[in-house]
């Protein structure tokens, strides 16, 4: 993978434009999600004004939306383009030798090919396709990178690091939550460190109504993201939706111009369940949009690879009585031990089966499944 691109290098090759579909004239059940204004962010006390906005959110629903985040339209339409540009590709020139996560051992830099694994114990073939591009850093030299990137690298490259500072921003807030340095949670998710961040260009396959009757119209089982923190560019293709604490399903709405982010995992063991890693899937779309290769856009961000997710020294959660003393030497469990784990325990399967109540520990972490 290409670490630099000199500034004299042509202009990478025009590519269809992504046209952003049309939103859904279904009266869905939309779930209230927290925006927060990030213009707000350098101001005088804006980013204390915008801790206080989040709190609520990340500790009830663990879903919110940004927007002002410093993006244009063009850079966001541009990914879009180029992950657009890769699916269109023949299967053939897609899924190239070499390429693909290899999930046997949790890697989950690569291709990850649809309609190879069953769902649910039935013939319904998964629907879900994915590329994941690791950090452009040399360490990840020779992961794998399509040669379809390859003339967009620059593009890629400035995309992938401006999503992680703004995730930094991100983090700031939850350490001024959580009472901790402000610097806390970045410092140990630093983009030129090694750790599992991946960008990633997805797109859902549609199915048939009557094969995805046989699955509940499931085209994403529900599950908890295996990270710190991800990153969706909103697109206005109905279908993710949250579980709220009183177990319903809600539509996460779009946002026009904006991020939505979930918290994962790990920050919820940082946080010794404060901030809520909640559970989310991605179902089949109203009829009106169901018929729609469902692009989408991410930045998956995970902690340094060698850094410790057990709870932090928060002066809030030891208030609130969620850690002690006993924190303090409980046995340190690095970042790439539970994301690599977690993506083999989840992937590494020829079934996209329910998983529902299974419990999945690394070292004292425990967390208990929700795929079903």
């Amino acid at each position: 993978m290409p670490i630099a691109v000199a500034p004299t290098q042509p202009l990478a090759p025009s590519l269809p434009k992504w046209q952003r579909p049309s939103k859904t004239t279904a009266d869905l059940p939309w779930a209230e999600i927290k925006v927060l204004d990030l213009a707000k962010f350098d101001l005088p006390g804006g980013k204390e004004q915008l801790a206080e906005e989040l709190r609520g959110a990340v500790h009830d629903t663990g879903f919110f939306s940004l927007i002002n985040t410093g993006f244009t339209p063009e850079e966001v339409q541009r990914q879009y383009d180029i992950g657009q540009g890769f699916f269109a590709l023949p299967k053939e020139d897609r899924d190239l030798p070499g390429l693909r996560c290899d999930f046997t051992r949790g890697h989950y830099f690569g291709y990850r090919p649809a309609h190879e694994k069953t769902v649910q114990g039935t013939d319904v073939l998964d629907n879900i396709e994915s590329v994941n591009i690791a950090k452009f850093i040399p360490a990840y030299e020779l992961e794998p990178f399509h040669p379809f990137f390859l003339a967009h690298s620059a593009e890629i490259e400035a995309f992938s690091r401006k999503s992680q500072a703004l995730a930094a921003k991100v983090f700031t807030l939850f350490s001024l939550i959580l009472e901790l340095p402000e610097d806390y949670f970045s410092s140990r998710h630093r983009y030129d460190d090694t750790s599992e961040d991946h960008l990633r260009y997805m797109i859902y396959r549609p199915r048939p109504l009557s094969d995805d009757e046989k699955v509940g119209r499931t085209w994403s089982r529900a599950h908890t993201d295996f990270g710190s923190l991800t990153l969706l560019w909103s697109q206005d293709v109905a279908g993710l939706q949250i579980k709220t604490a009183t177990g319903e399903w809600q539509y996460v709405p779009p946002v026009d111009g904006g991020i939505v982010c979930n918290v994962g995992d790990t920050l919820d063991f940082w946080s010794a369940g404060y901030l809520k890693s909640t559970t989310h899937r991605v179902t089949r779309p109203p009829e009106d949009q169901a018929h729609i290769h469902r692009l989408g856009l991410f930045y998956f961000v995970r902690p340094g690879d060698e850094v410790d997710i057990k709870p932090a020294p928060s002066p809030l959660l030891r208030r609130l009585g969620l850690i002690g003393d006993e924190q303090a030497t409980a046995k340190p469990v690095r970042g790439i031990d539970y994301v690599r784990a977690r993506v083999e325990n989840y992937h590494n399967t020829t079934d996209y089966g329910n998983r529902k109540g299974q419990t999945f520990k690394v070292g004292d972490l425990e967390i208990e499944d929700e795929a079903e």
